[in-house]
């Protein structure tokens, strides 16, 4: 994507937690520290089972209403009966406000320039009372802006920019191991730290409890990593739940399928170092791990 570029996410949830508890109602039950998020800075966080597997994954801005959840539009229900299960008697909303926001990305150098403009140097900036913020997963997939469609459409006017297909983003992200569709597909399969949420700056390991911590404290702290998420490429159709052998080994299973997929791998027992070039099987159909994730 170049810096006078700029790409619509039109396929994306957005949910408001408000309320006089909506802080500490976060905080206690997502990955992330809530006292990150702030006018100047926004996080990547995700929700997991009590086990420490993956439920859902979102960014948090912070918004004069409360909280905005920026997530997959086709997880945004089953988002909110998730939340809606830890609200007890705690003083918070949570409601879906998808309809009235859209999701547009601009390249990173872009990015910069308006903070050069606004002279700031913070994660989230304020254009035109619409909050832009660097991907906190990998500033190589730009900076993401949110904001209702007419904001935004007068903001991509402002800024000179031409909208261009959405196509080479999702491509980037699939290159860089970053699954942007088909995320429903990954509900209850993979613990937290196998999804890479630590890599992606998901989780803070300092911020105390959160549902799933035990576990995911644990793996962490006996280096029991033993699979993980990663992008594979192949030019015949994968389906879900297709099986990955190397020389004849089970190494892993699809959980995305086409057209950006993704397996949950191992990377030990073999190393994944042994395969992570070589031609692989998912049911008899060659594939390979597209990149190494850092």
């Amino acid at each position: 994507m170049k810096k006078d570029q700029v790409v619509i996410l039109e396929k994306r949830g957005v949910i408001l937690v408000s309320g006089e508890d909506a802080k500490d109602f976060l905080q206690n039950i997502i990955t992330n520290d809530i006292n990150k998020v702030s006018y100047r800075n926004s996080v990547f966080a995700a929700l997991l089972t009590p086990q420490g597997k993956y439920l859902n994954e979102f960014f948090i801005i912070q918004s004069n209403k409360g909280y905005l959840l920026d997530c997959s539009e086709n997880s945004t229900g089953e988002l909110i009966k998730d939340l809606s299960k830890y609200k007890l008697r705690s003083k918070v909303e949570i409601k879906d406000f998808s309809s009235e926001f859209v999701i547009g990305v601009i390249n990173e150098t872009k990015f910069k320039e308006l903070q050069e403009e606004l002279k700031s140097n913070e994660n989230t900036i304020t254009f035109r009372d619409t909050p832009i913020f660097l991907d906190p997963r990998n500033k190589e997939l730009g900076a993401r802006i949110i904001s209702n469609l007419e904001k935004l459409y007068l903001t991509i006017k402002k800024l000179s920019l031409n909208i261009v297909d959405n196509k080479e983003y999702y491509s980037l992200a699939h290159k860089l191991g970053i699954p942007e569709k088909g995320l429903i597909n990954l509900k209850d399969q993979l613990f937290g730290l196998e999804a890479n949420f630590e890599t992606l700056q998901a989780i803070d390991f300092k911020k105390g409890c959160f549902i799933g911590q035990e576990n995911t404290a644990r793996m962490k702290l006996k280096n029991k990593l033993r699979k993980r998420l990663l992008p594979i490429s192949s030019i015949e159709r994968l389906n879900i739940g297709d099986e990955i052998t190397f020389n004849n080994i089970k190494i892993g299973k699809i959980l995305i399928d086409q057209p950006y997929a993704f397996g949950l791998i191992k990377v030990t027992e073999p190393n994944l170092e042994d395969f992570i070039d070589k031609k692989l099987l998912a049911n008899n159909k060659e594939c390979k791990i597209l990149e190494r994730v850092k």
